[in-house]
């Protein structure tokens, strides 16, 4: 769904984040530093930057100047640290961060973070895109082309099942096919579809590795 790097130097945290965000469906990428961090800038384009403020080779806060000055703060930043001060987190958002995250970081709190960096950011592509000369163009054909194919790759919601066999297989095949289904339609997003269906995440999550379901396969890019 979305691009999105992780700079901390805790190895922990990198590992968590990332399984959280890849749950999601977003694309991760993970740098341990600032020196990391800038190349990964200079090479890719992301969605959303996660930032550690206290690092071993620049803290955060001066890397996150370095790119506000560069003129490479075109994404939301999202501010972490255990330890930081409120006069450290008002110097961040007065750069440029658009919000900052207290370690230990819930879950809760991180999804609600990037969610709200990624409407950020869908907002100013959106403006960017209705100021471009081809604003108001007919989608292309290729455009339409691309939304109907991915269309015609959600599952059915009316889908037939070989009831003559036992009453567990039954109910896996039934299972497996209803959490597909939602996953696709959802994007992979395993919050959205834990809403819809009712069920606690984790619950969902350890369900859905019983019955066979490849969580990577609904993933959008």
């Amino acid at each position: 769904m979305a691009n999105i790097l992780v700079v901390d130097d805790e190895l922990g945290i990198r590992d968590l984040l990332s399984e959280i965000l890849n749950d999601e469906g977003h694309s991760v990428d993970l740098a341990e530093n600032a020196t990391q961090a800038r190349v990964a800038r200079a090479s890719n384009t992301y969605d959303l930057v996660l930032l550690d403020i206290w690092m071993p080779d620049t803290d955060g806060v001066t890397l996150l100047k370095e790119w506000a000055t560069a003129g490479q703060l075109s994404m939301p930043v999202i501010m972490m640290s255990g330890h930081a001060t409120i006069e450290t987190a008002v110097e961040a958002t007065r750069i440029g961060a658009l919000s900052f995250l207290e370690k230990p970081i819930t879950m809760q709190k991180l999804l609600k973070a990037v969610e709200q960096g990624l409407a950020r950011s869908t907002d100013k592509n959106a403006a960017e895109a209705a100021a471009a000369p081809s604003a108001g163009a007919a989608p292309s054909a290729s455009a339409s082309v691309t939304a109907q194919s991915a269309e015609d790759n959600m599952p059915s919601s009316h889908q037939g099942f070989d009831l003559d066999r036992p009453l567990r297989e039954a109910r896996d095949g039934f299972e497996k096919a209803y959490f597909e289904f939602h996953l696709a339609r959802e994007g992979g997003s395993m919050t959205r579809v834990a809403e819809k269906t009712g069920l606690e995440r984790t619950h969902l999550y350890r369900k859905l590795r019983q019955l066979g379901v490849d969580l990577g396969r609904n993933r959008r890019g």
